[in-house]
């Protein structure tokens, strides 16, 4: 394709993520789950806006959380044994978190698990929503639903990166701004990941 990132259209998106789409993951029991890996389970959901300039949708993380109070995330959490597989468990956390229903969103597929500081085994599943949908943010544990454009998500030249030791493991974080929300973190992480597979398919 001979057009810039800023110039991503939905069906270029989808198809530069299915050329590369790896397999979907199998969900893994409890009893087999402790016995393979000492992390815990846990899923995210990346829900992409069909608008006619598609935006990805996040959330500011409520800043009465015990853990990563008011940090730009996706909606997401810790497997559920009732939890049929990691893509379930992606939806059902938006579903509580934003009251995205399961049914209105298209999955894609997945990306490849990232460790997260605090010990979860964390898959990325990428889907697809209508615009205009009645979304309700849980006030328990999200401040804020916001949206921001694809194109701007997936330009790596808008992402800084730091190295750090947490640890003593020598880390890479990434971060980068739209308007007033600064992602960064393992929300960077992923979404800078996103956007190397996307450019390695243009």
């Amino acid at each position: 394709m001979n057009r810039t990132d800023a110039d991503i259209t939905l069906q270029d998106f989808i198809t530069r993520f299915q050329l590369q789409l790896p397999g979907l993951p199998v969900r893994l029991s409890p009893q087999r789950q402790a016995a393979s890996s000492p992390q815990r389970q846990a899923a995210v959901l990346i829900p992409i806006v069909c608008h006619p300039q598609p935006t990805l949708l996040l959330t500011e993380r409520a800043k009465t959380l015990r853990k990563h109070a008011g940090q730009v995330a996706f909606p997401g959490g810790a497997a559920d044994p009732g939890d049929a597989s990691l893509i379930m468990t992606a939806l059902r956390e938006a579903h509580e978190e934003v009251a995205l229903s399961p049914t209105e969103v298209t999955v894609l597929g997945t990306l490849p698990p990232v460790d997260s500081s605090s010990g979860f085994r964390v898959t990325p599943v990428v889907g697809l929503v209508a615009p205009g949908l009645q979304l309700d943010a849980n006030r328990q544990e999200v401040d804020q639903i916001f949206e921001i454009p694809l194109h701007a998500a997936m330009q790596l030249s808008n992402y800084s990166a730091l190295d750090i030791q947490h640890r003593s493991r020598n880390l890479r974080v990434y971060f980068s701004w739209y308007q007033q929300h600064m992602v960064w973190g393992m929300t960077a992480q992923i979404l800078y990941r996103l956007g190397q597979q996307i450019r390695r398919s243009g």
